[in-house]
């Protein structure tokens, strides 16, 4: 197949609307249900380029959500602690601790729920049962991956009464160096950026503390890689093998970095003994609880602790998670990962990242404040790395 309808592009008046290769050959593609969109291939190929590259370079299998064509989290799957489990929602998943897959996808799409709704989800590995299952209960567009056992493939056709998008990309695609796009009816060109990431990027250490310990390298790679098919300017907070706050998309870094502290905190939060706990309604749907949970822990538009609306989704009223309540739980966490996809042009950048439990950071460097950047570090005992490479998506 050298071409695929789709039924218009990314809005409703935009037709007609199509995916084709230009040389004919055939797409590296097959629709194995649904019909995805345009916005649908946008978020599916990029989301399968970032679970490719993580596979590749941390030789475990990864999963990714993605919304907008940006990634909501990206993940590899290493072990889940019961609260880790429980924050993601799939304590209840029997089968998990034997997929790697399946915690990878879990962690991916439980980081950042709210964002996650309706997410496309990016697999790199032949999706299994136990993943197909985690897939099946959450609200989602669709899913990308190398392939489908029987028994998966089974259980997502019943999603969406039977309408769900699930694609099967060829491993083994391999796209053209030079790639375009037309803007305003100009065509541009650019050679595609096949730069690989790996820890050779974490070499040229600037700080006085140069130790960076096995868990940190990880952790950078899975943001540096992130951040390579996020729309720029965009930021990075990663943790356990997983991104746990992703800034996308901002025209000042400094919002980038607020951006995605803030959802690192809320994250990170969502593992809380008062949060796991939470007497929450048996008749909220999972949306519902995400919701909730958001507002419990942020606020937000609705106090859900007050009285006259806790009664709606808590079977008794919960006590608050106080400013210090929480500032004392972030307080615990002093070994997250930052990554920028470009320079930090003030140290007001690394002030943020510190409120957040942030030691290690990379970044390309090359700010003429870089000392400043360097200092205020220091001054936080972090450690950082200046990778030398750019990182801008578009």
């Amino acid at each position: 197949m050298t071409e695929l309808e789709l039924k218009y592009g990314c809005n409703p008046n935009q037709k007609p609307a199509r995916i084709f290769m230009r040389d004919g050959s055939d797409l590296p593609v097959t629709v194995l249900n649904g019909k995805p969109g345009y916005i649908n291939f946008l978020d599916a190929f990029n989301a399968w380029q970032l679970v490719k590259e993580l596979k590749e370079a941390l030789g475990r299998p990864a999963a990714a959500s993605f919304k907008h064509v940006s990634p909501t989290s990206a993940a590899v799957g290493l072990q889940m602690s019961h609260p880790l489990k429980k924050a993601c929602f799939v304590d209840d998943m029997p089968g998990l601790d034997e997929s790697p897959l399946a915690r990878a996808y879990a962690m991916a799409r439980g980081t950042d729920r709210l964002c996650s709704f309706g997410d496309w989800a990016a697999l790199s590995d032949v999706c299994d049962e136990t993943t197909a299952r985690l897939i099946q209960r959450e609200v989602s567009d669709g899913v990308i991956a190398p392939g489908y056992t029987d028994e998966a493939l089974a259980i997502l056709k019943t999603k969406r009464k039977g309408n769900y998008n699930i694609v099967r990309i060829d491993p083994s695609y391999v796209p053209a160096p030079q790639e375009t796009k037309d803007v305003y009816g100009v065509t541009f060109e650019q050679g595609r950026n096949n730069f690989k990431i790996g820890t050779h990027l974490l070499e040229n250490i600037v700080t006085a503390d140069k130790v960076l310990t096995e868990p940190a390298k990880r952790d950078l790679i899975v943001a540096l890689i992130t951040l390579k098919y996020t729309q720029s300017n965009s930021v990075c907070f990663a943790f356990n093998g997983q991104a746990i706050g992703v800034g996308a998309g901002q025209q000042s870094r400094i919002h980038c970095t607020r951006l995605a502290g803030s959802k690192a905190d809320t994250w990170l939060l969502r593992q809380h003994p008062m949060v796991l706990d939470l007497p929450l309604l048996p008749t909220l749907g999972r949306p519902e609880r995400d919701n909730v949970i958001d507002g419990y822990i942020n606020g937000n538009e609705e106090d859900v602790c007050a009285d006259g609306i806790w009664q709606r989704y808590f079977t008794k009223r919960p006590d608050r998670l106080t400013p210090d309540i929480a500032q004392a739980w972030l307080d615990g966490f002093q070994d997250v990962s930052l990554a920028s996809d470009a320079f930090f042009p003030f140290p007001d950048n690394i002030e943020r990242a510190h409120r957040s439990g942030v030691r290690y950071v990379a970044q390309p460097g090359g700010s003429i404040r870089d000392d400043l950047v360097i200092q205020k570090c220091d001054e936080y005992g972090m450690v950082m790395a200046f990778t030398g490479m750019r990182l801008f998506h578009h």
